[in-house]
């Protein structure tokens, strides 16, 4: 049934890109079509009356939750994507910081390196992703 809503949802979303507004983020708009389908789907096998209040309720929740990893997911590779932009030093201490979980003292003896070099290294490698995505939503 996945398989189907899957299929359905991106022919559905194939025949009206032209209707896509960009209001929002892809993603989110193939999880409303695929959530749209899913319920016509389920009215349609009669499934509906068969499920209680609690359970329908209970699968909305978790369809919000995945729909909620999903996007959370889509913008840490976006976050990652623009890290991989930055000079050398910036883009080591930022993957050590957030992807190693160190503090500055332990990024300071990795890079050889004082700590308070390490968390101004940071502080501005934060700054420039933070001025590139203002630059990206002024545009």
């Amino acid at each position: 049934m996945s398989e189907e809503i899957v299929q359905e949802t991106f022919e559905v979303a194939i025949k009206n890109i032209d209707k896509f507004k960009g209001d929002c983020k892809i993603s989110t708009w193939l999880c409303q079509i695929a959530k749209y389908i899913w319920y016509k789907t389920l009215k349609k096998e009669k499934k509906v009356d068969n499920i209680s209040f609690e359970e329908l309720e209970n699968v909305i929740v978790s369809s919000k939750v995945l729909e909620e990893e999903v996007l959370d997911k889509q913008e840490k590779i976006e976050v990652f994507k623009k890290i991989q932009k930055l000079d050398e030093q910036t883009r080591n201490v930022m993957y050590l910081r957030l992807l190693g979980n160190l503090d500055y003292k332990e990024i300071a003896e990795v890079m050889d390196k004082t700590p308070t070099w390490a968390r101004v290294v940071f502080f501005r490698g934060k700054q420039k992703l933070k001025e590139e995505k203002e630059n990206e939503e002024g545009m």
